[in-house]
This record gives structure tokens, C-alpha cells and sequence, in this order.
């Protein structure tokens, strides 16, 4: 449901477009997308979500929008992802039934924001990064374990994640993985999206083994 999570960026793709970056993310396997721009009019965002939407329904992803609760109803989005800074904690009936994914950092925003309805935890950075500007440093594994263990809902890390290294966040005890660079940015955002889903899958079925 949440092994490989895309979240789409124009400013860190190739020239790709939000929509166009979904759809090869979708065909390398993605299982979630996220639409996150932050300067982008809100009509224009309403007619990419959509567009979003009908790529993510055809492939069977799951969709989210970055902080805009009323794109997401509009779009028939299957959820919402909301920061810290964000009014998350939403009345289940305010969100028309979406999934409710919030940004966390620490044990105690995690059981804060389950607390308050978050049906998903985006757990992070897990390692520094340049991709969001105000990401800060990186938690480490260690942290990123300590949250799994005090949350019952599905937990994606987030933050610095490449091929690499995305066994490693799911041996600590993530769900899933969210990208943007290691995906997005890559010449061939199909295959990328492709080789981090082999990885991810893998990653998890050893995980569940070990439990």
C-alpha cells in the first residue's frame, strides 16, 4: 500500500510535468503519488490533481495533495498529507472520509498526530537532504525505529532515501518509502520508479520474515 511513495516535484524533474512524472512513476510501480507544489494557483493544482487522479485510478495507486485539504475533496484524492506547521488536526467528518498522512519527527509528534486521526505517519528526513529546503537534518535510523514502536499505523520514511539505502529504513521498521529525487529526478523516471520497488518489495517480505 505504501512501499514506494512518489511525491511529484516540476522543480526537481527534468522538465516533466507533475502529471507526466506520475504516470512513469505509476508504470515503474509506484503504490502512492503526492502532488506538492508550493506556488502553484490553486485552480491550476485543482485541474493537475484531477488529471493525477485519473492516472493514479488507473494504474490502482494510491493518491494524496500535499496541504490542500479542499484540492483533495475536489479531486476525489484518497487523501491529504499535512506538515507540522499545518492545521492537521481535522475533524474525521471535515475530511469526507481521506486518509490523513502527517509529517513527523519525533515519538512524541507521532503519537501526537495519531492521536488527533492520522492514518499514516511520513517519518523524516530520515537522512539530510537537498530536495525540500526546509527539511533539516537527518533523525537516523535509530529515531525512525523508536517511532515505528510507538505507532500502530503504517509509517513511510522520508529524507535522503535512494536505492541504496532504502532496505535499510525498511529493516528499521518503515512501511514504505517516500522519494522525490531518487525518482523524479532520474533521466528514466519509469525504470527508477521500477528498480526502488524491486528493492522495497524485497525489503519488506525479508522484514515480515524476520518478525
Amino acid at each position: 500500500m505504501y512501499e514506494l511513495y512518489v511525491i511529484t516535484d516540476e522543480g526537481l524533474s527534468n522538465g516533466l510535468s507533475h502529471a507526466e512524472l506520475a504516470k512513469l512513476a505509476c508504470e515503474g510501480g509506484a503504490d502512492a503519488i503526492q502532488l506538492r507544489d508550493k506556488c502553484m494557483g490553486k485552480d491550476e493544482m485543482l485541474a493537475i490533481a484531477r488529471d493525477i487522479r485519473r492516472i493514479t485510478s488507473l494504474h490502482g495507486a494510491l493518491f494524496f495533495v500535499n496541504d490542500h485539504l479542499d484540492i483533495a475533496i475536489a479531486s476525489e484524492a484518497d487523501g491529504v498529507h499535512l506538515g507540522q506547521s499545518d492545521i492537521w488536526q481535522l475533524d474525521r467528518g471535515e475530511r469526507d472520509g481521506l486518509l490523513l498522512g502527517v509529517s513527523v519527527s519525533s515519538v512524541g509528534e507521532a503519537l501526537d498526530a495519531v492521536r488527533n486521526g492520522a492514518d499514516y505517519l511520513g517519518v523524516g528526513p530520515v537522512f539530510d537532504t537537498s530536495s525540500k529546503n526546509d527539511a533539516g537534518t537527518g533523525i537516523g535510523l535509530t529515531a525512525l525505529s523508536e517511532i515505528r514502536d510507538s505507532v500502530n499505523v503504517p509509517i513511510v520514511a522520508i529524507g535522503g532515501i535512494t536505492k541504496k539505502n532504502a532496505a535499510s529504513v525498511i529493516a528499521a521498521g518503515a512501511d514504505g518509502v517516500a522519494v522525490i529525487s531518487a525518482v523524479v529526478s532520474q533521466n528514466d523516471v519509469a525504470a527508477a520508479a521500477k528498480e526502488l520497488k524491486r528493492i522495497t518489495d524485497g525489503a519488506v517480505r525479508a522484514s515480515k520474515g524476520r518478525r
